[in-house]
């Protein structure tokens, strides 16, 4: 009867009429008195309203007190809320090997939430040596109680085989067994490994079932997912609608990749009316969070003037940005800036610069351009060999360009052509 008056206390206490007000102070007040008496239970309850300010001053020190009352006669659960508060530094010093030392004790008598907590100690080594088999034990044994995040991170370790037998069948049977639970991560990944067919029979309906339990608890990726299937019809009827219906709910929680395709949909009317200005709001809010696509776009966007004002100086930083992390279709667009001067100061070196480093990621134009400064020394040593040899790269990618070139070249040597470099 006091446990159900105190927890009356979760209202706010202006919102309790006088009667509950007193009946409240009544029941903290026996609470204390128990709790005093050394009652552990009472401690533990009491220890609970302080961390919570229910019915009285909230205080993490006056809750760690009793937590420790409670822990100190084999409270399990005090055990466990205090290795928390410890483990946070919350009304105490933070202690690593305090928290574990405390969760150890709960977790041995069965505390299902300390076992939980004692695996994830073990995984990262907190508190207690790092070991990924005592991780996998201690998992185990929430996981057999029913405990979703215990059974979620045991299927992690099966699919990682860390401290397990690498298996994605057990991963499966674990992740399936949590997501049945209503775990969002581990419903996400159920519907990957469906997906793809990994410890389970491929199944594209499936996947999307689960990933859409995923997503109505607000996963992002799974959100993204679904839009993908809706584009591409696989294990739903494809529909461009639902492809930015779902991928504008993951683009609306900062997903940048699910905000680059609603850009792209709207740049091409697909599923929504056709919009560059949306398109531009998109594409920059997915560009500012580095996708090296939507820098691109707008680059792109930038240099023709689509949506916004023409502005090849904004169009350079841009493909600056997706070069600089390595993109090699915004490293070959910053070399023609700088090939043709551009929104940058005219520089064939740099514009050799970044076409070969677009070439080298087998970026076929950039194979070509760079085979046309070797041929005639611009920016870089003169080399018909060279000239040649980038070609022939650019050609076995289906390059008509640079296949033609090479047939030049081939006449030049032959004394049919004089070549003087394109």
């Amino acid at each position: 009867m006091v446990h159900r008056l105190v927890t009356r206390g979760k209202e706010t206490w202006s919102a309790l009429s006088a009667a509950a007000q007193r009946d409240l102070d009544t029941a903290v007040a026996g609470l204390r008195a128990a709790a005093e008496e050394g009652l552990a239970e009472a401690q533990r309850n009491l220890a609970h309203l302080f961390e919570n300010g229910h019915g009285v001053v909230l205080s993490d020190v006056a809750a760690v007190q009793w937590y420790r009352k409670a822990a100190l006669q084999g409270d399990a659960e005090a055990q466990c809320n205090l290795a928390v508060f410890l483990k946070n530094g919350r009304g105490v010093a933070q202690s690593d090997f305090e928290a574990a030392r405390w969760n150890m004790k709960a977790a041995e008598r069965g505390h299902v939430e300390a076992q939980c907590n004692m695996g994830s100690l073990c995984m990262g080594g907190h508190g207690v040596a790092q070991s990924d088999e005592e991780a996998a034990r201690w998992y185990l044994k929430a996981a057999d109680q029913g405990q979703k995040e215990a059974q979620y991170q045991l299927g992690f370790l099966f699919y990682e085989g860390r401290g397990v037998a690498q298996s994605d069948a057990e991963a499966a049977r674990w992740w399936h067994t949590a997501a049945k639970q209503g775990h969002r991560r581990a419903q996400f990944n159920l519907g990957g490994l469906l997906f793809e067919g990994r410890g389970v029979a491929q199944s594209d309906e499936k996947a999307v079932r689960w990933w859409i339990k995923a997503a109505e608890q607000g996963n992002s990726d799974a959100q993204y997912n679904i839009g993908g299937l809706f584009k591409l019809g696989r294990g739903v009827a494809q529909s461009d609608v639902e492809a930015v219906r779902w991928w504008r709910k993951a683009a609306e929680q900062g997903n940048s990749e699910a905000q680059n395709n609603v850009a792209g949909m709207y740049t091409k009317g697909e599923g929504v009316a056709q919009s560059n200005e949306e398109a531009v709001r998109w594409y920059t809010k997915s560009a500012e969070q580095g996708c090296v696509t939507a820098q691109c776009s707008l680059g792109h966007i930038f240099e023709t003037g689509r949506g916004v004002a023409q502005s090849d100086v904004e169009a350079a930083r841009w493909y600056q940005k997706a070069a600089d992390q390595g993109d090699a279709n915004g490293q070959y667009a910053l070399g023609t800036l700088f090939k043709i001067g551009r929104g940058v100061a005219q520089s064939d070196v740099e514009a050799a610069l970044w076409f070969r480093k677009a070439a080298d990621q087998g970026n076929a134009q950039a194979q070509f351009r760079l085979g046309g400064l070797r041929l005639k020394g611009v920016g870089v040593a003169k080399s018909s060999e060279e000239a040649a040899r980038w070609w022939q790269k650019a050609a076995s990618q289906g390059h008509a360009e640079a296949s033609r070139c090479l047939k030049l070249i081939a006449e030049a040597r032959s004394g049919a052509v004089t070549l003087n470099g394109k």
